[in-house]
């Protein structure tokens, strides 16, 4: 499957069918009419070009320098070197497939292609009464401990995976419990995988490989590979991990009987997010995975470096940039008058701020010089809609909430800034280019404010609902009485919320109050009052206002965050992995708050309405002190039922980067104030968002993703899956964290998984995703960025998009001769 790199979230090992247990609660499943789904899907998706094309800068290799070292930037240093462990991440995969067997790797449009460094060729020979898959393995192929890749090594990966040993501790199973045995062949060459049930995804299995020393025994699969691995067969083989300084260096395997590597040394290097800018303008690294923020700031420096607005010369951005002449007169004037404390202050604060544009001055020369490759990332972020209980029980809430979101405008407004295409997907269970694509959106329907509207007029929901009581309401003493207790116990629970908020202890929700650093907001007549918010109430986040280093102050009115938030399979924007096929993502999706890139943060959405003119405006745009706020438009009366509001929980992640995240939910909010949707925005620690909100169930509204894979019926069923009561009354969701499902999807997806006709498994698998549109449990938005700074003469490395890296062929352009240069332009 796709190895991306998910934060995506921390699971516990569990069996293919383990379920993990949630909040106890009823889940209200609503039954799909045949016929509604009856012809959704669209023709098959194989035709259709992936939607952007990888930007790796790819060279033939006799153009590829001999030697160099490449220094490549990680999220973290891998917690673990085994990719089958809960903790493992997008470093240890990147790590993996550097150094282990993939059987199978991905092309560009994301199908599995056999790997011919080592397998001969791998084909299904016996499908009654078993299925049986025959592994004719290269006789070249040998760990770097100079053994014989072989039988003993899928045997041994089989035992430890198949799920019949709790001694081991693995996250993922699914296939491995399917086989029934395994042979030699004719020859220490050939390995026979026998399967008790026919299994259509065989293709995933044993990528990566490990060595039967790794697989072979409880203690060494726990413990033995997290930090080494003693025998490895890939390009590369480990060298040296050193933890404090964050660096883990790979060298050209002497042993490696394919192309050899490129480089001497490919060091991977844990550099954070909001350190990455740093790092590159200083040389530290030659390869990184970065955010919009990031990629805007390299941009303005390549155009600096061609007008020749760099080596010393004024920048128009950055820090000093919105410095009038004006202020700079009345700031030497004080730094010079009479005062002389005053002027002390001032003379340190413009040494200070003289001291931040020569650094940044000198970063942007060094930035100039680099380049952005960007494609999309084969993954989607998702609007999830908790159906476990409250209003969006009710499918027809569901389906209205879907209809009232313009698909299309959150796409352009995250990529077409980018120039990347801006098409949303069609496909819970594919992106465009897969074999299994289809557009089956239809079988929800596009944005719709009238259907919206009726929906939920059918569902109840009415204006004027929340002031009428509902059938039995008590009156007289008996009501007085409840509630007086009802109000004491509010009180009560509004103290203890008004303490977590002030604490902001771990895992309990922060108050989302504005900050009034300095900030002045239309429509805040007191500098202490409550900022506007976007969508024109009271109580929202504080718009982002410019900064000295970031360029952007966040929502919480804390400097120093991102801009925008970050992309890429490691950082995430909740990307999610599915459970069979990719544990190795788990634990980074508690890293990932900053990786829903939006195209443009809050503050420069305001500004973008300031300059559109007065009757653009909405408060909480800037203007100066004193200006009137302009009226915002009149949202539709709010929506209600049997005396309660139509108001949905809204949970977002507070961490660096959380602007651009709160910058999408604030274009949600306001599409669904249209319809007199209502929500409750709360923001929540990073490393509490999933575990204690999205896994547990207690939220109605949430934006993370999921990567795309390209065996959909393995690794997207526990995501789709219909939850099940248990027997102590909780509910078993599996990754099925919206809690919506149907048993007719999940026979889809058993079907699907279990023919070996590969065009009958894409229909059911189309027919499964049609069926999951119409329950509209989670609304995908779009194809998240990927962005990546490179130096220019870095070849075969970048955006890959669905394609696996090919880590031998990565390195260094050589140099052109004169010769070379001449013959290459024609002359």
């Amino acid at each position: 499957m796709a190895q991306v790199g998910a934060p995506r979230g921390r699971t516990c090992s569990r069996s293919p069918r383990s379920r993990t247990i949630r909040s106890v609660a009823t889940l209200t499943s609503a039954v799909l009419a045949v016929s509604v789904l009856a012809g959704c899907s669209s023709a098959d998706g194989a035709d259709e070009a992936p939607a952007a094309a990888p930007d790796h800068a790819p060279a033939a290799r006799d153009r590829v320098a001999d030697g160099g070292t490449l220094r490549w930037a990680l999220d973290a240093m891998p917690t673990t070197l085994n990719a089958f462990q809960a903790d493992a991440d997008g470093s240890t995969s990147r790590v993996a497939g550097a150094v282990l067997p993939s059987l199978y790797t991905l092309d560009e449009r994301g199908r599995p292609q056999r790997n011919p460094d080592y397998l001969e060729s791998a084909q299904v020979v016996e499908t009654e009464p078993r299925q049986v898959v025959l592994y004719k393995l290269n006789q070249q192929a040998v760990w770097s401990d100079g053994r014989e890749i072989g039988a003993p090594d899928f045997v041994a990966q089989w035992r430890a995976l198949s799920g019949r040993d709790t001694a081991y501790w693995t996250a993922r199973n699914a296939g491995y419990e399917r086989i029934e045995k395994i042979e030699r062949g004719k020859n220490d060459l050939e390995v026979r995988v026998t399967f008790a049930k026919p299994y259509a995804d065989w293709q995933s299995l044993f990528t990566p490989l490990y060595p039967k020393e790794v697989m072979g025994a409880p203690n060494s699969f726990n413990d033995g590979a997290r930090t080494t691995l003693k025998s490895t067969a890939g390009p590369f083989l480990l060298k040296a991990s050193d933890r404090k300084a964050g660096t883990l260096t790979l060298a050209r395997n002497p042993r490696w009987w394919g192309q050899p590597a490129k480089l001497d040394e490919l060091v991977l290097k844990a550099v954070p997010r909001s350190e990455r800018v740093a790092a590159l303008a200083a040389g530290g690294l030659d390869l990184a995975e970065i955010d919009r923020a990031a990629a805007d700031r390299i941009a303005l420096a390549v155009r600096d470096a061609r007008a020749g607005r760099n080596g010393g010369q004024a920048l128009t951005h950055g820090p000093g940039a919105a410095i009038t002449p004006s202020a700079a007169l009345k700031a030497w004037a004080l730094a010079h008058g009479s005062d002389e404390e005053q002027a002390e202050i001032v003379q340190a604060a413009r040494e200070e701020n003289q001291q931040a544009i020569g650094r940044y001055a000198t970063e942007q020369t060094a930035l100039g010089k680099l380049v952005v490759r960007k494609s999309l990332e084969p993954a989607y972020t998702q609007l999830s809609l908790n159906g476990e209980s409250g209003p969006l029980a009710d499918e027809r809430v569901r389906r209205a909430v879907a209809r009232a979101i313009d698909r299309q405008e959150l796409a352009e407004s995250v990529l077409k800034p980018l120039g990347l295409p801006a098409k949303p997907p069609g496909s819970h269970l594919a992106l465009a280019g897969q074999a299994a694509y289809a557009d089956n959106s239809d079988a929800l329907g596009d944005q719709d404010t009238e259907e919206a509207r009726a929906l939920l007029a059918d569902a109840g929901w009415v204006p004027g609902g929340a002031s009428k009581k509902p059938a039995g309401t008590k009156a007289g003493s008996e009501a007085t009485k409840e509630a007086a207790e009802k109000k004491a116990a509010d009180k009560n629970a509004t103290g203890a919320a008004d303490k977590t908020a002030t604490t902001g202890r771990a895992g309990k929700p922060e108050a989302d109050v504005a900050s009034d650093d300095g900030l002045y907001i239309v429509g805040d007549d007191k500098p202490g009052g409550t900022a506007a918010r976007l969508d024109g109430k009271a109580g929202g986040p504080a718009l982002g206002v410019t900064g000295p280093e970031s360029g952007t102050r966040p929502l919480d009115g804390k400097a120093g965050g991102p801009a925008l938030g970050a992309t890429g399979p490691e950082s995430g924007t909740h990307v999610l992995a599915p459970a069979p096929g990719a544990a190795l993502q788990n634990v980074a999706l508690l890293r990932q708050a900053a990786s829903l890139d939006t195209g443009q943060d809050a503050a420069t959405e305001a500004k973008a309405r300031n300059a559109a003119g007065p009757d653009q405006g909405v408060a909480g745009a800037y203007a100066p002190r004193g200006t009137a706020a302009p009226a915002p438009a009149a949202a539709p009366e709010a929506l209600g039922k049997d005396g309660k509001p139509l108001s949905l929980r809204f949970v977002l992640p507070s961490g660096p980067g959380s602007e651009s995240l709160r910058a999408v939910g604030d274009r949600i909010i306001r599409m669904l104030d249209v319809v007199g949707i209502r929500t409750e925005v709360t923001k929540v620690a990073d490393d509490s968002f999933f575990k204690d909100h999205i896994a547990s169930g207690d939220y109605d509204l949430a934006l993370y993703s999921w990567p795309a894979t390209a065996f959909p019926a393995t690794d997207a069923r526990p995501i789709f899956a219909k939850p099940e009561p248990a027997s102590d009354g909780s509910l078993l969701v599996e990754q099925n964290y919206a809690r919506v499902g149907t048993d007719r999807i999940d026979q889809l997806f058993d079907q699907a998984v279990a023919t070996l006709d590969e065009e009958e498994a894409r229909d059911l698998v189309r027919q499964a995703d049609a069926r999951i549109w119409a329950a509209a449990g989670s609304i995908p938005l779009y194809q998240r960025p990927q962005l990546v700074a490179a130096k220019p003469e870095v070849v075969n490395a970048g955006a890959w998009g669905f394609a696996t890296p090919r880590y031998q062929d990565i390195g260094f352009k050589k140099p052109e001769s004169a010769k070379g240069a001449e013959r290459d332009t024609g002359k």
